[in-house]
């Protein structure tokens, strides 16, 4: 059934796109896609404790456990006891950690850059923008799928 709007198909097929290519990593690596996504967040965001990275990729706590310990035996992360209360953990990326995730991007990073010659510079931080509130849309969008608060 084709949809009502050319731009739902654009979309739908970018988003498709993206996870295939998230996939595709992710397979590179001998991971998950969801380690993907966690390794990406502690990049961007920080250390992180196991409670925070299990509320933001929606997992229970069980199988984020399981995943911090796919990232540490895979040699992409480490826990890290916290320095007045022992028991809080935090889980942070290793040196380098990244270092094969960059390489097996290297191929969209090529791609993106053909692509980055079709706008200007002054357009660039538009399309940022754009990007950025997508991301935000779609958080919003998971946590009420979730049934969490917007």
């Amino acid at each position: 059934m084709p949809h009502k709007q050319p731009e739902d198909a654009i979309f739908r097929e970018f988003l498709v796109a993206v996870l295939l290519h998230n996939e595709a990593v992710a397979d590179r690596l001998g991971l998950q896609p969801v380690d993907v996504a966690a390794a990406i967040l502690l990049e961007t965001r920080g250390p992180m404790t196991a409670g925070a990275l299990s509320e933001e990729l929606g997992l229970p706590s069980a199988s984020t456990t399981r995943l911090i310990d796919r990232l540490e035996k895979a040699g992409y992360v480490r826990r890290v006891r916290g320095e007045r209360d022992r028991r809080m953990v935090t889980v942070q990326l290793v040196e380098g950690g990244l270092d094969d995730y960059e390489a097996a991007c290297e191929s969209s990073r090529r791609h993106l850059a053909t692509l980055g010659a079709h706008y200007t510079r002054e357009q660039a931080p538009l399309l940022l923008d754009m990007l950025a509130r997508v991301g935000e849309a779609h958080r919003a969008a998971t946590r009420e799928l979730r049934g969490k608060p917007a």
